[in-house]
């Protein structure tokens, strides 16, 4: 008789497709505070050694997100918790985000563009 385990499976991090991997790592590790696990061309992974990091990849002909127009749909979306939600906005856009125009949130949440386009939120509801 065998016996069957459950194999531990955590999560371990989330990627986001790029036209230029090295400047969304820089975006990103900026903003976060995190920094480089593991780079090659066309991947980068940011991090630190037992927590879930944001890999950033490589995508020829990558076409950015068009959100809110649902014609080149947002393909991956994060929330940031923030403890100032004014400051945090100002932080992201010194950074090289953008603001679009549509802001669902209500004052609760700010969305915004990262340089590849995906958009992402801010919120001090986290």
């Amino acid at each position: 008789m065998t016996t069957q385990t459950t194999p531990a499976i955590r999560y371990a991090a989330v990627t986001f497709d790029c036209a230029d991997p090295a400047e969304l790592a820089r975006f990103y590790g900026e903003l976060l505070g995190h920094g480089t696990l593991f780079s090659t061309d066309d991947f980068i992974l940011l991090g630190t050694e037992g927590v879930p990091g944001l890999g950033f990849t490589r995508v020829a002909d990558y076409r950015p997100p068009t959100w809110p127009d649902p014609a080149q749909g947002k393909q991956a979306h994060i929330e940031l918790g923030v403890d100032d939600l004014a400051a945090a906005e100002l932080r992201a856009l010194e950074l090289g985000a953008t603001k679009p125009g549509f802001q669902p949130g209500e004052k609760r949440w700010t969305v915004l563009l990262d340089p590849a386009g995906h958009p992402f939120c801010i919120t001090a509801l986290a």
